[in-house]
């Protein structure tokens, strides 16, 4: 068995590459969505703050919520530790000390894109050029990915790269659920309201790649109503929540002591797996999205007191 600090350098590794590709597509997307709604809906770029739950950190740093420091906060601030920077940083650390396990291509592709974000983030952080580097970031993580995935063995090492993977994949998407939710329910209820919906519940799906397979599999128009169950239960797309967790449970049977673990899981899919009233978004709706993302976001306690003790 791997020692417990490079399985933890491993599973950070996974979240952190896809932490640094949400963060991207997150941003370009929510611009574009800016672009599409009317002059009369008012989508403030804070959002983006909330949905990360940095509203403390941002405000340590800024007095102003305006577009410029959000986006500068989100992927070039130093001091904030979920930076699009600062992860890809994290990133290139971890795989440093574990080259051992990981492809050494995968070593050298890391490297290369964290010296062009570290070059290019002004770029990033400019209206003008955002949409370009934020397209390069996203292509460079998927090569990256695409790499591990075709060439690191499926050994103990890659068990953990997938658990964190798809941890941060899960948040992420409960995340964009929650983020198009808020969106709908500040909407006011005038002749642009049905198709201002349609617009936010677009690009949730645009966010998460998802467009192409919901219209596919529900066979039905971009509806709140279908959006969100598509994106919670799905049983074949990558990016649902019902996904990510079956691929950390067939994880967790390949690795030892993993049981509390899938207890974790089996509760997150009880809560999937509740009836809920989708057709009525409310304020119960909302809650139930957040119960959801704090059992995610718990997942990773317990993935560290099973295979990462600090002592």
């Amino acid at each position: 068995m791997m020692l417990s600090r490079v399985a933890e350098r491993v599973y950070w590794t996974g979240r952190y590459l896809e932490r640094v590709a949400n963060t991207a597509r997150l941003i370009s997307i929510y611009e574009t969505l800016l672009f599409d709604l009317p002059k009369t809906v008012e989508l403030s770029w804070y959002n983006l703050i909330i949905i990360n739950d940095l509203q403390e950190s941002f405000g340590e740093r800024y007095s102003v919520r305006s577009e410029r420091n959000v986006v500068k906060f989100l992927l070039g601030d130093d001091d904030n530790s979920s930076s699009l920077i600062n992860s890809m940083k994290a990133a290139r650390e971890n795989v440093r000390t574990t080259r051992d396990v990981v492809p050494e291509e995968a070593w050298e592709m890391i490297c290369e894109l964290t010296m062009y974000v570290q070059d290019n983030i002004e770029n990033g952080i400019n209206r003008r050029s955002r949409h370009e580097f934020l397209e390069d970031v996203i292509k460079g993580c998927m090569q990256i990915n695409g790499l591990l995935f075709s060439t690191m063995p499926h050994v103990a090492s890659w068990e953990f790269f997938q658990i964190g993977y798809n941890l941060e994949r899960a948040d992420m998407t409960v995340r964009y659920l929650e983020a198009g939710l808020t969106g709908i329910l500040e909407l006011a209820d005038d002749d642009y309201a049905v198709n201002s919906q349609q617009v936010i519940w677009g690009s949730v799906l645009r966010s998460l790649n998802a467009t192409q397979y919901y219209l596919r599999t529900t066979r039905s128009p971009v509806k709140g109503h279908e959006v969100m169950p598509y994106l919670l239960n799905d049983p074949a797309f990558p990016k649902s929540i019902a996904y990510c967790v079956k691929s950390i449970v067939k994880s967790c049977h390949c690795l030892p002591r993993s049981e509390p673990l899938i207890g974790h899981m089996t509760k997150i899919e009880k809560k999937l797996n509740g009836k809920m009233d989708f057709e009525n978004p409310g304020e119960e709706l909302l809650n139930y999205l957040n119960q959801l993302q704090i059992l995610i976001t718990s997942s990773h306690f317990v993935v560290s007191d099973i295979w990462f003790p600090t002592d």
